[in-house]
């Protein structure tokens, strides 16, 4: 499969992802050994973060980072966050103080952390995280807000340490990479979605609150007992109060429950219930139930954009669209379920349209079944629908989001 480096208009931030798409991909090797000699040889910048709050889960941990930033940012905190994948552009994956990096300094941080890594064989993640707590430590902020890229346990965001957390959270869980996450292994849970939960609450650090939203309870014996054993202290949060919320979605309320008790089960940054109230209506988090913004893709229609993929997306999808018609465009990496977002959505589908994803291996239109349309991009396949006024969701792959959002004009900022 190929994997989504990114591309840069900036000819030096281009050179170093080069550099980064030359990088081995790790087969099989676990464990925090390299991220850990790279931090090292960094100066350990993982050491001297502003309070830090670490989110893992399946589904909602973007959007609870979005909903951590906003919170703490209405408070007045100048605010680090590092989440993935990037939609349009790599520097989307380090936002320092509020802002995107820069071009000319993502050139530099990029070509420090790749020379100090040579040796060391890190994989494409290992060197985005090594980048982005490097530049934490060097500028100024009252917070952090790391998002975990996958699994928790092995993750290589799981450097941190308790000096620097604040909060850990657990966003709502599901089957997903499970060539990584269900992997055989002595000494872990065998039903899988108690694996899955066992790893994600491989963030748990002594002492530091793990705040989890509700789970089911297969899955909240594999926190609780993860938990008990780092000696970190479990919080269920409640979803967040019926107040006006910025992203759409009855899921999203959760999410912010999940903020918002993240928030209050630490003691190192005050956060006031109005600041709360402010970021759960002020939160942005592109191609998550997005509503496009009418533009040269897909013109004053009304098109929604989400980069789910597997079947909580799918059941969350079906929930917001309730019974309403729609024309869904779809296009799926392999490895992900085909299913997954066309089941929950089959009573909803006045037309099921299937298309590529850009530079990726992806299933073929008739994995979604006998009444999808194949075309070969998403602009024909808008081109070819009925003028019905009926919604459009484009969904299945955040690559396929991050081409939307370039072919309308949305670049996240």
């Amino acid at each position: 499969m190929a994997l989504d480096f990114g591309t840069s208009t900036h000819p030096g931030v281009q050179a170093q992802l080069d550099r980064l798409a030359a990088l081995s991909v790790p087969q099989g090797r676990l464990g925090l050994e390299t991220i850990r000699a790279l931090l090292a040889r960094l100066g350990d910048p993982h050491l001297c973060l502003p309070p830090t709050f670490h989110v893992a889960g399946t589904n909602g941990k973007g959007s609870t980072c979005a909903f951590l930033r906003a919170m703490l940012e209405a408070q007045g905190y100048r605010v680090h966050v590092t989440t993935s994948p990037h939609l349009v552009r790599y520097n989307e994956r380090i936002r320092v103080a509020g802002k995107l990096i820069g071009d000319d300094r993502l050139e530099a941080l990029l070509e420090q952390v790749l020379d100090a890594s040579a040796d060391l064989a890190p994989s494409f993640f290992e060197v985005t995280i090594a980048a982005a707590f490097t530049e934490f430590a060097r500028i100024p902020a009252d917070a952090c807000v790391v998002e975990v890229g996958l699994g928790g346990r092995f993750d290589a965001t799981n450097a941190l340490t308790p000096d620097v957390l604040a909060a850990c959270g657990i966003a709502a869980l599901g089957l997903d990479h499970e060539r990584f996450l269900l992997a055989p292994e002595d000494g872990v849970p065998g039903e899988p979605m108690a694996r899955i939960a066992f790893e994600k609450a491989g963030i748990a650090k002594a002492g530091v609150p793990l705040v989890t939203i509700p789970q089911a309870e297969l899955e909240m014996t594999a926190i609780r007992a993860v938990a008990a054993r780092a000696g970190a202290p479990i919080i269920v949060a409640e979803p967040a109060p019926d107040l006006p919320l910025a992203l759409p979605g009855n899921h999203q309320r959760v999410n912010a429950g999940l903020a918002m008790a993240m928030l209050r089960a630490q003691a190192l940054l005050p956060v006031s219930g109005q600041s709360i109230e402010a970021g759960m209506n002020e939160a942005r988090w592109p191609a998550r139930l997005q509503r496009l913004s009418p533009g040269p893709l897909v013109g004053t229609r009304e098109v929604w954009l989400d980069g789910g993929h597997n079947p909580s997306a799918g059941q969350a999808l079906a929930a917001h669209f309730a019974a309403r018609p729609l024309h869904l465009v779809i296009g799926m990496i392999e490895g992900k379920d085909p299913l997954a977002l066309t089941g929950p959505l089959a009573g909803n589908l006045s037309s099921l349209s299937a298309v590529p994803v850009p530079m990726q291996d992806c299933h073929p239109p008739e994995a979604f079944g006998p009444k999808a349309a194949p075309f070969p991009d998403v602009p024909a396949a808008l081109a070819a629908l009925p003028d019905d006024d009926l919604p459009v969701l484009i969904a299945g792959s955040l690559y396929l989001a991050g081409e939307v959002l370039r072919l309308n004009g949305e670049l996240p900022d």
